[in-house]
């Protein structure tokens, strides 16, 4: 069977067309301050804008969607991340961790960054800004550090 370039000319074209109205939506879900981290922890200023800068997209309700998430198949690729990235640790939802999940994701953020694990390398390759420096990195550890052990031995925020 011989297939004709007409049908990669009218059928390839359609078929990315067709693909736009499937597949996962974008959300933003509401913000709740009383969930979210700020609400639960003592979070510096300064952490407070690298968390943003740097985690927000895909680890809260306050991600900003690009241009290229309204683009199928690509637009799969980035929300599907962006709903793993929130429910592996969401800043809009903190209220929902206990304890020794607080601990455990704040260990995890010192860690991931630490090691370059954080933020991914391809969301990096869009997103300058998510860079993490050496000051930052120091600056989550230590706060990280800080949050645990004030939240393991039982102070309010």
């Amino acid at each position: 069977m011989i297939i004709s370039p007409r049908w990669f000319v009218i059928g390839i074209p359609s078929f990315l067309v067709l693909i736009q109205f499937v597949g996962p939506q974008k959300t933003n879900p509401p913000i709740i301050l009383a969930e979210s981290i700020e609400a639960h922890v003592h979070l510096t200023p300064r952490v407070g804008q690298i968390l943003k800068r740097s985690c927000s997209n895909c680890h809260s309700h306050e991600t900003q969607w690009p241009w290229y998430s309204n683009v199928a198949p690509i637009s799969w690729f980035v929300i599907d991340n962006v709903q793993f990235g929130r429910r592996k640790m969401n800043l809009s939802n903190w209220a929902q961790y206990d304890q020794e999940k607080t601990a455990h994701l704040l260990d995890a953020i010192c860690e991931m960054t630490e090691t370059g694990e954080m933020p991914l390398l391809p969301y990096l390759w869009m997103h300058q800004e998510g860079h993490l420096g050496e000051e930052d990195i120091r600056l989550i550890c230590h706060w990280a550090q800080g949050e645990i052990a004030r939240t393991t031995r039982g102070s309010d925020p």
